[in-house]
Order: C-alpha cells, then sequence, then structure tokens
C-alpha cells in the first residue's frame, strides 16, 4: 500500500525527544498545513463543471467543501450519480481527473507554504518522522514533493486510491506505532474523522474557511509557527 521507504526510518529517536514528551511520529495532510493549497482544489472543481452543468456547480462545490481530503475521483463520481444524475464512464472519469490535474498543478507547485511549516519540517524531520497522508493521487503527489524539494524531508508520501484511515492503519501497522504516539495535523473534517477511527492523536489546522465540526476539536492552531513548542507540550 502507498509509496513505501522514501527514507528508511531510523527505529529510533534522540533521548532528548523522548523525554518527557511520547510523540514519536508526525502525520501531515497536504493541501493546507504544508501547503496553502485547499483552495486551489476548490476552484478546480468550479472550473471543471461550470462549462457543461453550470446549474449544479454550487452544490458540487459544497459537497467538496464537506469532504475536503477525499480524493476528487469519489467527489467526481458522487457529482454524476447523485447530482448531475447521468452516467459516468471509466473513460470519462479518468480524462476529468486529468483535466482536473492539470488545473491545479502548476498553481499548486507555485502556492506558498503554510506559515512556519518549511521551517518545521526543515529543522526537525530527523526529530519526528514525519509522514504524508493525502487525497491527492499518489504519483501526482510524489511529483510536487519532488518539484517542491520536500521529498527528502518525509519518511513516506501516500497518496489515493489509498484512503487515509488506510494509510494510517498501515504505517501504524508497519512501523510498529501505537496510536497514542503519533499525532495526525489535517484541516478537514474527514481527517479528523480519520483519526477517531484509527485511534491517532489529531490537531486541526483551522483557517477563516474552515468546516463548524473542526472548530470543536479539542486541539486546534492557526499555523505551524510554534509547532515544535506544541508538540513538546501536547498532553498524552
Amino acid at each position: 500500500m502507498g509509496s513505501k521507504g522514501l527514507r528508511p526510518f531510523a527505529g529510533f529517536l534522540r533521548a532528548e525527544t523522548l523525554k518527557g514528551n511520547m510523540i514519536k511520529a508526525l502525520i501531515f495532510d497536504f493541501d493546507g498545513v504544508v501547503l496553502e493549497s485547499a483552495d486551489i482544489k476548490t476552484e478546480a472543481f468550479e472550473r471543471l463543471f461550470e462549462g457543461e452543468f453550470p446549474q449544479h456547480v454550487k452544490e458540487i462545490v459544497g459537497h467538496h467543501l464537506k469532504n475536503k481530503g477525499i480524493s476528487r475521483f469519489v467527489k467526481i463520481r458522487h457529482a454524476y450519480d447523485n447530482i448531475i444524475k447521468i452516467h459516468l464512464s471509466k473513460e470519462l472519469e479518468q480524462e476529468l481527473g486529468r483535466r482536473f490535474s492539470e488545473i491545479v498543478l502548476k498553481e499548486v507547485l507555485n502556492a506558498p507554504f503554510v506559515p512556519g511549516t518549511f521551517e518545521f519540517i526543515e529543522k526537525r524531520h530527523k526529530t519526528y518522522p514525519i509522514y504524508v497522508a493525502t487525497g491527492t493521487p499518489e504519483e501526482e503527489m510524489l511529483y510536487i514533493a519532488e518539484k517542491r524539494g520536500l521529498t527528502k524531508y518525509f519518511n513516506e508520501i501516500q497518496g489515493s486510491p489509498s484512503k487515509k484511515t488506510e494509510i494510517i492503519v498501515d504505517i501504524l501497522t508497519r512501523y510498529g506505532y501505537s496510536p497514542s504516539e503519533v499525532l495526525f495535523v489535517g484541516d478537514a473534517t474527514t481527517d479528523m474523522q480519520a483519526a477517531s477511527k484509527t485511534g491517532v492523536h489529531f490537531v486541526a489546522r483551522i483557517t477563516p474557511n474552515s468546516e463548524s465540526e473542526l472548530l470543536k476539536c479539542q486541539h486546534k492552531i492557526k499555523d505551524l509557527t510554534k509547532f515544535y513548542e506544541f508538540i513538546k507540550n501536547f498532553p498524552i
């Protein structure tokens, strides 16, 4: 499952890291946690459907916003099956996915980092193993990470078609982490749900556009400018 072994896990952490702190690994969503790219995906759904189905754009985008973090292919199929209500062939599904990638790729490659994220991963990736679990197609995500010079900072990058719950379970199983030792940072309700299902700790990255359910999370951050201090003081 996923892209294994981008950088072999060392199997240990420095003693000072563990002292008084049991968080041993981090899992990051990508859009909205690493890069300020969440809104790019929203705009892409608008552009993908506004030409042929302008009457359905609002509902399609609304469904996307309620299900951020889920594969674009799942949302495209939902749009056809439940909103547009016409048959979606496998060929058209793949074509729409390709067009979606074309719309977002250039913008994502130029998107700014979430404040504090690059500084954190650059300085702390040897202290805390960092994994990426994203709804973006894995091949596309690997390309983006390489082009942005991020591959070396992440132990693994996994994306769709695997679901985030599956990715988290896979990481826990292969690396032998207890769920209580892992902290997942996401910006969507679906991220929160994946953390709940797998038992890992969850931290919500909150923005002015955050879903209302996300605002109820116990642990919230606006960005990652003080994330190292946050982890050190994280209540286990």
